[in-house]
């Protein structure tokens, strides 16, 4: 195995970069069980590895220092709404292994805002950053951002009333407005100004990592397309008699799990934990309003 995942089986646990607190994507809630789809697939990750979707340290990234946490080795991998572009597989040092959510960039704002030019609130060493510039100045219009690092205290301006508008991927977007005083008072406007596809990130030439993160992720997809859930993964394996994919899918023909350094249960491993991707979907992003 490579040197990530041999630390991995050494140390008995996945150690997986999140964010802060996003709802629908990682957060930790009252007993610091971390939820999300982002926490859900560490554990598919982990579970394909080690058996057990528990054996996940999660460590808490802002958007300035989840690279960083990467390439110093504090962390195995990144899955943390991060978009997927060509810079960054380029120039960091670790690379894209896939896309776990397909995002674009909105804007909040109070459903009475009725402004010809805006204060924007927006976090540093983004993408949002960038785009937001780039659309402003595009189309002419003035803007000042209000640039604050912590997505806590971003939240807590533009309730306050610091800035007129907010913008980030539409997701965020949603989860923030849960955490309005009264979510009713502010609208997210329709526009998507950028694609954003997220998804998770490993260190570059650490192909073992690389595969087993991308084909978890497929797989997942994969599983859902076939109809293969966590409730019925079991039940599956006497359907696959006459269905070649779905024999593959589920360990049963071929060496996929051993070409990766696994065995091959990984997967039903996987979804045994978390389910398919659209259970994923379905149980982390969709309670914030976003079908």
């Amino acid at each position: 195995a490579g040197p990530t995942l041999d630390a991995i089986k050494e140390r008995g646990s996945l150690r997986c970069a999140v964010n802060t607190g996003l709802l629908g994507f990682s957060a930790p809630d009252s007993k610091g069980r971390w939820n999300g789809i982002d926490a859900d697939f560490c554990r598919a990750v982990a579970a394909a590895i080690l058996g057990d979707p528990e054996k996940v340290q999660y460590v808490a990234t802002n958007a300035q220092n989840r690279f960083t946490v990467l390439q110093a080795g504090e962390a195995d991998m990144l899955s943390r709404n991060t978009t997927w572009t060509s810079s960054r597989d380029a120039t960091l040092g670790s690379v894209f292994t896939g896309v776990l959510f397909y995002d674009g960039q909105g804007f909040m704002v109070p459903k009475d805002l009725g402004v010809k030019s805006a204060t924007v609130c927006v976090q540093p060493g983004t993408t949002t950053e960038l785009n937001v510039s780039d659309y402003f100045r595009s189309n002419k219009m003035n803007f000042k951002p209000v640039v604050i690092a912590e997505l806590n205290q971003i939240e807590q301006a533009f309730f306050a009333g610091r800035c007129d508008v907010y913008t980030t991927d539409i997701s965020g977007l949603a989860a923030t407005r849960l955490k309005a005083p009264n979510k009713d008072d502010y609208v997210i406007l329709p526009d998507a100004i950028s694609k954003e596809p997220l998804g998770p990130m490993v260190r570059r030439g650490d192909w073992e990592s690389f595969n087993i993160v991308k084909w978890t992720l497929f797989g997942l997809l994969e599983a859902e397309e076939m109809g293969v859930t966590s409730a019925n993964v079991d039940a599956k394996k006497g359907e696959a008699a006459n269905n070649p994919p779905l024999q593959r899918l589920l360990g049963l023909s071929g060496d996929t799990g051993k070409s990766i350094g696994l065995d091959n249960d990984w997967l039903i491993r996987a979804v045994k934990a978390v389910g398919n991707y659209g259970e994923m979907y379905q149980r982390n992003v969709g309670p914030i309003g976003i079908a």
